[in-house]
């Protein structure tokens, strides 16, 4: 299997407002960076299309080690709020309906693909990758701003 790092960010301009995402695809000397946005959405759906568009660009199964600033998509992952949310039909622990439960969907069924770790990074603490998506997301935001 590949061994692929992969930096994600989003970012929104009022939340909701117009948002963008940015992500880097590294595979040995290969990067590849990708960027989108939407003219009204969240942080937080910017922050999980850019984990999911990062995986979706990817041709074959590999080994993944996400790196975001987002503690909602690390830990809606890493402590399994996802696979619990979707087991009760979008439905979180305080009976209220889990936000984002199509995006969720969809990178649940991307990370069925890959063998992926993900780590959450402070953002805006200067680490070069992270501050390039950011980059990338803020200026897809800005072509939806009016």
């Amino acid at each position: 299997m590949k061994e692929i790092e992969l930096f994600c960010d989003g970012a929104c301009s009022g939340n909701p407002g117009p948002g963008g995402w940015g992500t880097i695809l590294r595979w040995n000397e290969h990067e590849k960076e990708l960027s989108g946005g939407e003219a009204d959405t969240t942080n937080n759906r910017m922050e999980l299309t850019a984990l999911i568009e990062g995986l979706k660009h990817l041709k074959e199964p590999c080994r993944v080690t996400v790196y975001t600033d987002s503690s909602y998509v690390a830990d809606g992952i890493n402590k399994g709020w996802a696979l619990s949310w979707k087991r009760r039909g979008w439905i979180k622990s305080d009976k209220k309906p889990a936000r984002n439960p199509e995006l969720w969907e969809a990178l649940l069924t991307e990370l069925a693909r890959h063998e992926v770790q993900i780590h959450w990074l402070r953002g805006h603490a200067g680490h070069p990758e992270n501050e390039r998506c950011d980059a990338l997301a803020v200026a897809a935001a800005r072509r939806y701003k009016k």
